[in-house]
């Protein structure tokens, strides 16, 4: 509920920065390794989002795939969760490079 809250804030912030009075459509990109359940955000952001500029704002989530550096590799890998093993050497040395991000891409307003 908290990051759903925080999304608000930022829409909320926007409008009121840039002088619009309704948001369309939200649109996020959430990263694979970012801990978010996606389905129980989309039902927090129907909550928090009644009675304010972003009601009835379509939301568009995109998820990001999670993406590592292994270091006994040297190379970049696809990993599904966090101190995954590499899949190329089986190694536990794997820094996430990507999917652990969480930003609000856009807003389409009127």
């Amino acid at each position: 509920m908290s990051i759903a809250e925080g999304i608000l804030r930022i829409v909320e912030d926007t409008a009121r920065k840039q002088g619009f009075h309704r948001v369309k459509e939200v649109r996020l990109e959430i990263g694979a390794l970012a801990g978010v359940e996606i389905e129980a955000l989309r039902f927090c952001l129907d909550v928090v989002m009644r009675d304010s500029v972003a009601a009835d704002a379509r939301l568009d989530l995109e998820t990001l795939p999670g993406k590592g550096w292994c270091l006994a590799c040297g190379r970049e890998v696809a990993i599904a969760a966090l101190y995954d093993a590499c899949p190329l050497c089986g190694g536990y040395q794997v820094r996430a490079t990507g999917g652990t991000e969480m930003r609000v891409k856009d807003l389409l307003v009127e």
